[in-house]
């Protein structure tokens, strides 16, 4: 079991940055899948960014790339979130998937390959 904790998220105007974290116990050699998601309200969880810990491969969604990059550092898994607009409010959650499910070498971005979940940090973009 792979414990997960975010923390970073906060209110910004459009045009901001925000770093999110995530503390995790996944050990650095381990083959996972870790990712970013988001959900807003009424809508459905969607994934926006993966990180394959064995190779560094990583996807990106359309509706944040170039703008969110996803890293690792030791033990905690960060998303550098830039240029933030009003739509990229909502909750955000970290996630590992073990075992990995990869698609094209990257970690699919799928929530339901993802077995285990941080309790979520909130982002709110105003205009």
């Amino acid at each position: 079991q792979v414990q997960l904790v975010e923390s970073g998220g906060g209110s910004v105007q459009a045009g901001g940055s925000l770093r999110l974290s995530c503390a995790h116990s996944v050990v650095t050699y381990s083959r996972v899948c870790m990712g970013w998601f988001r959900q807003a309200p009424g809508k459905e969880r969607e994934g926006i960014a993966t990180l394959y810990t064995a190779y560094g491969s990583t996807y990106y969604d359309d509706s944040v790339k170039g703008r969110f990059t996803i890293s690792r550092d030791k033990n905690t898994l960060n998303l550098q979130m830039s240029s933030l607009k009003p739509e990229d409010t909502a909750m955000y959650y970290c996630a590992a998937g073990l075992p990995p499910y990869l698609r094209g070498g990257y970690c699919t971005p799928d929530p339901g390959r993802f077995g285990n979940w941080g309790k979520g940090t909130q982002v709110t973009v105003s205009s």
